[in-house]
C-alpha cells in the first residue's frame, strides 16, 4: 500500500514539538486513511524516512521526519504513506501519548531496517 500526498507546508498547534517529535503538517483532503505510518517524505528532491500521522479531526498529514532539523514551513514536500503502523486512537494525557510516539518512531526504523 503506497498512497502519496503533496503540499504546502502549513503551522500546526506544535503538539510534537512540544513533546519532542517536530512535524511537518500538510493539508490531507483524504478521508480514507487514518492512523500512524510508516512513510517516506521528500524535501528538495531528498528522500526521507518518516512516522506520518493522519489526523482527520484538523485534516492534517503530520510527518516527523527521521533524523532531521529545519524549518520547513512554506516549502512543498510530497509523503508517502508506505505501511500503516497504528489505528488512531485518543489519549488521556500527554505522558502516554509522547510514550506511544516514542515506540511509533521505533517502529517506523524497524520498517526501514528489515532487508
Amino acid at each position: 500500500m503506497q498512497k502519496c500526498y503533496r503540499g504546502v507546508v502549513i503551522r500546526g498547534e506544535s503538539t510534537g514539538t512540544k513533546l519532542g517529535f517536530p512535524t511537518a503538517n500538510i493539508a490531507l483532503e483524504d478521508v480514507n486513511i487514518s492512523g500512524t505510518y510508516a512513510g517516506t517524505v521528500v524535501v528538495d528532491d531528498i528522500l526521507y524516512e518518516a512516522g506520518i500521522y493522519a489526523n482527520q479531526r484538523r485534516n492534517i498529514l503530520e510527518t516527523h521526519i527521521l533524523d532531521f532539523s529545519g524549518d520547513l514551513y512554506g516549502k512543498t514536500i510530497t509523503v508517502t504513506l508506505h505501511e500503516k503502523i497504528r489505528n488512531d486512537e485518543e489519549f488521556i494525557n500527554k505522558k502516554i501519548l509522547s510514550k506511544t510516539i516514542a515506540n511509533d518512531i521505533l517502529r517506523v526504523r524497524e520498517y526501514f531496517d528489515k532487508p
